[in-house]
């Protein structure tokens, strides 16, 4: 999977192209599902931003009957500590990784790209953002967990030591509970991350106040 490199939804920036957003989805959507969103951040032209909304690999999914779906790793058992195949979300980052370096290639310096991801895609997001050895713009991590957290301080990047991150989620969530994002917050605390933490009044989803801390959070990082 790692060979080549992701398809998915891209919006190119209205005006100058001086950022990109890269945006993972979560578990069986695609890079689809999010795409409405970029207009609802209301962010200024002058920022140049551009979307990418890649689609995950179709692969099948253990706790779904093996039912072949857009996943970015096999979800082999509910346990909390064994939720994420560890393969599967390092050949994910790879993946999105070659994205990272086409911008950069193509002129973006790493410092105006910024991973967000919902759900699985959160995980992808966090796991690449630490680890990566370029700094990037901003991490944020939506409605979501932290795949091997006790790997995270032998296996993280100087490079993003002082990169901001923001954890958001739903007090209500019964697909990735509260205390699941909380505690990749408290591990990125714990390893002297620069993170912000909010949470609302939601379910397993995005929320219009979440949305507008998002474009906050966005605008100050790639101004």
């Amino acid at each position: 999977m790692s060979q080549a490199q992701l398809e998915g939804v891209i919006q190119e920036a209205p005006a100058e192209h001086k950022a990109t957003i890269i945006w993972l989805h979560g578990l069986g959507d695609s890079g689809n599902g999010f795409a409405p969103i970029a207009p609802e951040l209301k962010l200024p032209d002058s920022l140049g931003v551009k979307f990418i909304f890649p689609h995950a690999p179709i692969r099948p999914v253990t706790i779904n009957n093996g039912m072949e779906m857009r996943a970015w790793y096999d979800i082999k058992s509910m346990d909390m500590e064994s939720r994420a195949d560890v393969d599967g979300v390092k050949e994910s980052a790879a993946a999105v990784s070659q994205l990272i370096e086409a911008e950069i290639a193509a002129g973006i310096p790493a410092n105006k790209i910024m991973l967000i991801g919902f759900s699985q895609g959160g995980v992808i997001a966090l796991h690449l953002g630490t680890r990566f050895n370029k700094p990037l713009g901003g991490i944020v991590a939506l409605s979501t967990y932290m795949s091997a957290a006790h790997t995270l301080a032998d296996e993280k990047s100087s490079a993003n030591q002082d990169t901001p991150i923001l954890c958001c989620h739903g007090q209500q969530d019964e697909v990735v509970p509260l205390f699941l994002g909380r505690s990749a917050y408290q591990t990125l605390i714990e390893n002297d991350y620069q993170v912000q933490w909010k949470e609302y009044i939601m379910q397993h989803n995005v929320c219009l106040p979440e949305i507008k801390d998002i474009s906050k959070f966005i605008q100050a990082h790639l101004a």
